[in-house]
């Protein structure tokens, strides 16, 4: 009986971590570490100078330990940040293949004026 329950829960927790596996998979990622500048321009909000300044900074600096360093790039900031991070990574290879594009949040309309 102790053995078919240790199978079970080994089997279900095989399952669940190629379920996990599959989920990561799918996410289209950038590998900041080797993406040429035409691969960084596909991120949201990045463009041909940001991307350049990447690039510099990587070969200035080596390679990213982690993706949060992408801050300490001129024109990275925690917005810019939290808008890339889903589609960062600094190891294997760059999947993403269509630039990703996030909405502007609406304008907001000028308060008229009182009389």
């Amino acid at each position: 009986m102790k053995a078919r329950i240790i199978l079970t829960v080994a089997l279900a927790a095989l399952l669940a971590g190629e379920a996990l596996a599959a989920t990561a998979a799918t996410v289209p990622q950038v590998n900041i570490n080797t993406a040429s500048e035409q691969e960084l321009q596909l991120l949201p909000r990045v463009g041909p100078a940001l991307a350049k300044r990447v690039v510099e900074f990587r070969t200035a600096n080596g390679p990213f330990k982690a993706p949060e360093e992408l801050t300490r790039v001129k024109g990275v900031g925690e917005k810019t940040f939290a808008l890339l991070a889903p589609y960062l990574a600094v190891s294997g290879p760059t999947t993403l293949t269509e630039k990703v594009r996030t909405p502007r949040p609406p304008k907001q309309a000028a308060a008229k004026p009182s009389n």
